[in-house]
This record gives structure tokens, C-alpha cells and sequence, in this order.
């Protein structure tokens, strides 16, 4: 793993008593988020459904950087459950509650409880870009052809 990067993180009141994120092994992309529900609350996910699942914190991330939100397969290898606008995208100058949005694809409803892992949040740099506008573009190979168009 290349450098660690530090981030500052805050808790609502729902999401005080549930664990720091933290990458479970050394080799983990990511840290599992977990669900600030009510101690005796149960969220029930039907079949084709979705939920926004609060995750009780806020965080800084620094400048350059930009958190993604990601499924977690052994949810959705099992379950069907997975994020449905995956990757979820927090940038780095919004302070509001991380928030999952699931959505159950199987067949079955879905429960979910207070500290259950129901996604992960990658760390990535992102740059910063501005598009400039030009008469016509350089010519590749692959031209125009999109989705499927290079027969792989």
C-alpha cells in the first residue's frame, strides 16, 4: 500500500457507538461502511425495492481525493443487495452524512440492523479538469464506435 491518507471524520448522534471505518486487511481496497440504525431497529428491503441507509458520520476528505461507494460483493453474491448508483461518488468539499443507497435485486426480503456492513468506500485521487472547446477532435483507430464496438 502507498502512503495512508487522513481523514477527518465526525459522528452523529444515531452513528456514536459503531466502529471507525478501517481497512480490514493490509491489502484492502476499501472500508466497509456500516448501518447507524436504531439499536431495535430493523430495515426491510423488498424484493425491487431501495433505501437510503444512513451510515451516522461525516467526513473531510482532503483536496484531490474523492470517495466512492461501492457494493459489497458477498451482499450481492448472496442477496442480491447491492448500490444502486454504484460507484457512489462524495466529494471532497461535501460535509453532509454518508449515506448508502441499496437496492434488492433478488427474491427474498432483505434485512438490515444497526452495525450491519452493507457497502464499502474506496479512497481514490481524483484530478482536476477543464474542458476546452475545438473545431474537431484527433482521429483514432476506433473512431466513433462505442459499447461493443471492438468485438471484446
Amino acid at each position: 500500500m502507498t502512503g495512508r491518507i487522513d481523514i477527518g471524520l465526525t459522528w452523529f448522534d444515531h452513528g456514536r457507538g459503531l466502529d471507525l471505518p478501517s481497512q480490514q486487511s493490509p491489502g484492502a481496497a476499501g472500508v466497509d461502511l456500516c448501518a447507524a440504525l436504531g439499536a431495535a431497529e430493523t430495515l426491510t428491503i423488498a424484493p425491487g425495492a431501495r433505501a437510503i441507509v444512513p451510515c451516522g458520520f461525516a467526513m473531510a476528505l482532503p483536496e484531490g481525493f474523492e470517495a466512492q461507494v461501492r457494493p459489497r460483493s458477498g451482499l450481492a453474491a448472496k442477496h442480491g443487495v447491492t448500490v444502486l448508483n454504484s460507484p457512489g461518488t462524495i466529494d471532497a468539499d461535501y460535509r453532509g452524512e454518508v449515506k448508502v443507497i441499496l437496492v434488492n435485486l433478488g427474491q427474498d426480503s432483505f434485512d438490515i440492523r444497526r452495525g450491519d456492513r452493507i457497502a464499502q468506500l474506496v479512497v481514490a485521487p481524483v484530478s482536476a479538469v477543464r474542458f476546452n472547446q475545438e473545431e474537431s477532435l484527433d482521429a483514432t483507430e476506433r473512431g466513433t464506435g462505442g459499447f461493443g464496438s471492438t468485438g471484446r
